[in-house]
């Protein structure tokens, strides 16, 4: 397990780009399995997660290539229809190919997923959607045996919003005999990049951008051809390290329409934010100013940037306070963060940070993927060394994140241990 030495504090100053959004290609990767033949997906992030899906594809028969960004996906004999434990309990977003295996097979045995430990994710959005189009579903021994003669067209009502269930569905409802209405569909960038996607592999979409997506179901999906959106979590990232560190940083391949949740808390927390086409500029003041957020679905603010935000946060004049209302228990990096001197109160949901003049180094250990971001903002505005444990998570949803904050002035060895 590798581990990060971080040396602050560092003002960030320079240009850093931003790659493809992991939160949607992985569902794009699974909807190759839509079709038959060779599906090419480009701006694909280098990430954990990546490779996690290219091997549950190789699993499943795809023959999976990949050269510089550029993703190929043959599904010409991906006959498999079993997701194994041993991969799926590492990546949640595996229950992806659930759908499209469903779909194209009439059968699916898919583990029940495992990933980030923190907080409940239940998936019975996603099998509720599926009995919803037709399928028979039980629960066996920790799998999902799903089976169908065709999925049929239905209306599917989400009690809660919900970004995987709602990809789930879209893809189920393809291939599905008939037309299917989704109400309470997510509206997270992502969905809509899957939704552009799969018009383009012919299938007749309704209601982007809207919470009542309609599908018009189809026999056959051609391959798809399909460049991800830019990841806004990556880039938002990097937004609030330039706001931590007092710094001035250019963020260049981004889709600044898909931040103005973020942009604006920084805003009111004394950053400078100056937006242009693909691009974004943030400058940070020599002191934040505390404010007060509540995570919320797309448009609103990210859950996440919840641990990235606390963070930025804890050296903030004044006392601020980020509920918590997608997932909340998810406070994990509080205790990691109070090792560098923070002063954070939970109370439920709700965590409450009085800015302290200044962190320390310190030892901490990384527990999820958006955990493991903020402990590395608050390790490069703190006073001295800190050592970040089990940085595998970070692979997971950022590519090379040191190398891109190095070029940027901050100072962080990787150590292999």
């Amino acid at each position: 397990m590798d581990k990060f030495v971080i040396d602050g504090p560092t003002p960030l100053h320079g240009s850093v780009s931003v790659h493809g959004a992991k939160n949607a290609v992985l569902p794009l990767m699974a909807a190759a399995l839509l079709a038959r033949g060779k599906s090419v997906i480009e701006n694909v992030p280098d990430l954990r997660d990546v490779g996690t899906m290219v091997k549950m594809l190789d699993l499943l028969g795809a023959v999976t290539t990949s050269n510089e960004g550029v993703l190929t996906i043959d599904t010409t004999h991906a006959d498999g229809i079993e997701a194994p434990y041993e991969l799926v309990r590492t990546m949640r977003a595996s229950i992806y190919v659930l759908a499209p295996t469903l779909a194209v097979h009439g059968r699916a045995r898919v583990s029940m997923p495992g990933g980030c430990a923190w907080g409940p994710r239940p998936i019975d959005l996603h099998l509720m959607a599926m009995e919803k189009l037709g399928a028979k579903v039980e629960l066996s021994h920790g799998y999902i045996e799903a089976s169908c003669d065709r999925l049929r067209g239905g209306e599917v009502n989400f009690p809660i919003s919900s970004v995987g269930a709602t990809a789930q569905t879209i893809m189920a409802a393809s291939l599905a005999d008939g037309t299917s209405v989704i109400r309470n569909a997510a509206l997270e960038p992502e969905i809509t990049d899957l939704i552009d996607a799969l018009i383009e592999c012919g299938v007749e979409i309704e209601g982007r951008d809207t919470s009542r997506v309609v599908v018009h179901g189809t026999t056959s999906v051609k391959p798809l051809r399909h460049r991800v959106i830019p990841d806004r979590i990556e880039a938002e990232t990097f937004a609030a390290a330039a706001a931590v560190t007092g710094g001035d940083i250019t963020i260049t391949d981004c889709d600044p329409s898909h931040m103005g949740a973020v942009f604006a808390v920084l805003e009111r927390a004394g950053c400078t934010i100056e937006v242009g086409p693909n691009r974004a500029r943030v400058r940070g003041p020599k002191r934040m100013h505390a404010t007060d957020i509540v995570t919320r679905e797309y448009p609103g603010f990210p859950t996440d940037m919840q641990a990235q935000i606390i963070a930025a946060l804890c050296t903030a004049n004044g006392v601020s306070t980020v509920k918590e209302t997608i997932y909340p228990d998810r406070f994990t990096h509080v205790p990691e963060l109070r090792r560098f001197g923070a002063d954070i109160r939970l109370d439920g949901n709700l965590a409450v940070i009085r800015g302290v003049p200044t962190l320390g180094g310190a030892p901490v250990m990384a527990t999820d993927i958006r955990a493991s971001s903020g402990l590395i903002l608050a390790a490069m505005a703190a006073q001295g060394r800190t050592e970040i444990l089990r940085v595998y998570h970070i692979d997971r949803g950022y590519q090379r994140i040191e190398s891109k904050l190095n070029a940027l002035g901050a100072r962080i060895e990787r150590v292999s241990q």
